[in-house]
């Protein structure tokens, strides 16, 4: 989710490049920079911190010409710093590039250009693109960078410049969002439209697999082998505001719609080219590593703790490691049995949640073993930890965690299954199984967009009611724990979960004529209990939404309304099955005209206990 600007006109292409970086400021970042050509050279300016930072080296520093490229990165592979920035450039300057996304097969091409003599200053995988270009140099700017895209693979948005040919900025995209400003006598190039809103509402939306040749007086785009490509006009009719949020009414529902590229993003580089296998390279454990574990802790606030009650169900079941899940706040005042033999794993979005970070240090001064999985690259939970497994949700805005949440999971479940393999308790064939399935979650995320509508329907029942209820079994239980949290965070209303097998233990006294309950009934193995759960609230005129997996024809028997999920294995259903509870809770909200962004009373990082 980084920010890319490029220019190619008449006027300076600096001014252009920062005040498009500002627009975009709202993606989030950790540091900018930009790269202009002038005079058979390209300067680059780069700054860690906030585009202030930027804007004043640039203004100690000045860069003067007419083609440029600019950027504001959120830290994936190396954490924020002046080094780390974009632009990079090959070692000679001959090349420089701005990208966004993740190149997955970056450590092999950085191999085989340091066998090759070439010298690394950072630790991004973008440098890596910029060496590929000066090592594939052919005399032709275009060939060179069909040649390189030929070598990638991962998901990226990537913009080139090339002091040969300084006449063009060529780009081209894959899985991440890229656009081309139409001008008069200047063109110009962004991630996201608000970036050129002052300047044209004429645009080309590139799509995968298209290059763009972008010059002053013409665009011309191409596919990968070099033939010519139609584009349409797209004509921009947002207002700025609107556009930031790429067309939808709020940032949650954005986030929401951009969790199957998070999804994808996180477990890219984690899942082996056969798909068979899941590796972890930051962690690089060993069997005796995973068999040194006497047991786990994980500690979290909130969506996080959620997302800590599902890791408990994957690596007990998958890796046979017995868990205790923590809320971070009450950790430390439990003299908790924690030592040298327990790994400590800390999940928090922000990596500065002061409760997660406070169990964090407590746990290690136990002798503990620490595992970080966070969104942000730098966070202090990632510098206290002793090892990091990063998410790559991208900067998430709304205050209410979706993509963020999803992807802790996706995160969780391979870290379960990379253990239960190294320690054998996990075989091959159970492994391949999850993985297949895990990695039809990008698509499988449209069958849930598909129906919105239904969604939308349910809101009439909620709107207007004080108490909703979600039950669950078994990882079901985790599931419903989070939709309530979704709903009564951004709605206001009262909601709870219980474990379906609690309800004669006193919540059936809460469940009268019209009360809506959500039920949750994706876990297989106890769907027949979970159905007798249903007919107990059934039995006192509740009004129940199930939530089942496609395929499923008992549930549907029972309840007033029924929303289907793609069917997928036991340990992926929940990362699935939460979309609809948050677009549930999103719709609700909105109609009982909340500020579903900023709910009261709430904030985005909780850094105060």
């Amino acid at each position: 989710m980084c920010g890319i600007v490029g220019y190619i006109g008449d006027r300076e292409a600096a001014d252009f490049l920062m005040d498009g970086l500002a627009k975009l400021e709202y993606r989030g970042y950790d540091s900018a920079g930009i790269a202009v050509y002038h005079d058979g050279a390209i300067a680059v300016r780069k700054k860690a911190g906030r585009l202030v930072n930027l804007a004043e080296a640039v203004k100690a520093h000045p860069v003067v010409g007419t083609v440029g490229i600019g950027h504001t990165r959120w830290a994936t592979h190396g954490g924020p710093s002046d080094v780390n920035a974009h632009p990079h450039t090959d070692e000679k300057g001959d090349f420089a590039i701005v990208h966004n996304g993740i190149i997955e097969n970056y450590m092999e091409l950085k191999e085989e250009l340091l066998k090759k003599g070439y010298h690394f200053k950072s630790e991004t995988d973008t440098e890596v693109v910029a060496h590929l270009c000066a090592d594939m140099y052919d005399g032709d700017f275009t060939s060179t960078v069909r040649k390189v895209l030929s070598r990638l693979r991962g998901s990226y948005s990537l913009v080139f410049m090339c002091k040969f040919e300084p006449d063009k900025i060529i780009c081209s995209k894959k899985d991440n969002p890229l656009i081309v400003g139409l001008g008069q006598g200047e063109n110009y190039i962004a991630s996201d439209i608000p970036a050129i809103l002052s300047y044209t509402r004429k645009t080309y939306i590139m799509n995968d697999g298209e290059i763009a040749i972008v010059m002053k007086d013409n665009v011309w785009v191409t596919d990968l082998e070099g033939k010519p490509i139609s584009k349409k006009v797209f004509e921009v009719n947002w207002d700025a505001e609107a556009a930031e949020k790429g067309g939808f009414e709020h940032f949650m529902l954005k986030e929401i719609y951009e969790q199957p590229k998070a999804i994808k993003d996180t477990m890219s580089c984690r899942i082996t080219k056969d798909g068979k296998h899941v590796h972890f390279e930051e962690l690089n454990w060993t069997p005796e590593d995973v068999n040194s574990i006497g047991k786990i802790l994980i500690t979290a606030c909130g969506t996080a703790y959620h997302a800590g009650l599902l890791a408990k169900y994957f690596i007990e079941k998958l890796a046979r490691i017995p868990v205790e899940v923590d809320i971070a706040s009450e950790y430390r005042y439990r003299d908790p049995l924690t030592d040298s033999k327990t790994l400590c794993i800390v999940v928090s979005q922000s990596g500065e949640t002061i409760d997660t970070l406070a169990a964090l240090k407590e746990a290690k001064r136990r002798g503990a073993r620490s595992l970080a999985i966070t969104n942000v690259v730098g966070s202090s939970i990632s510098r206290e930890a002793d090892q990091v497994a990063y998410t790559w949700a991208g900067p998430e805005i709304a205050v209410a965690s979706t993509k963020a949440y999803t992807t802790q999971l996706v995160t969780l479940l391979l870290l379960s299954l990379y253990m239960g393999r190294l320690n054998g308790n996990l075989s091959v064939e159970r492994e391949e199984k999850i993985l297949a399935d895990l990695t039809k979650l990008p698509d499988q995320c449209q069958g849930v967009f598909d129906q919105v509508d239904t969604i939308k329907g349910l809101c009439d029942a909620f709107k207007n009611k004080e108490d909703v209820f979600f039950i669950g079994r078994s990882m079901d239980y985790g599931l419903a724990m989070e939709g309530a949290l979704k709903l009564k965070e951004i709605s206001y209303i009262h909601a709870e979960s219980y474990a379906g097998g609690e309800l004669k233990h006193g919540t059936l006294s809460l469940i009268e004529a019209g009360v809506p309950v959500i039920a949750l009934a994706t876990q297989v193995e106890v769907e027949e209990k979970m159905i007798s759960n249903i007919k107990e609230v059934k039995a006192r005129d509740a009004y129940v939404v199930g939530v089942v997996q496609e395929g499923d024809t008992e549930v549907g028997k029972t309840v007033d309304a029924l929303i289907k999920v793609p069917a997928s294995d036991d340990f992926v259903i929940p990362i699935l099955a939460i979309i609809p509870l948050q677009l549930l809770a999103y719709y609700i909200a909105v109609s009982r005209g909340n500020d579903v962004d900023k709910p009261r009373n709430l904030a985005k990082s909780v850094t105060v206990e």
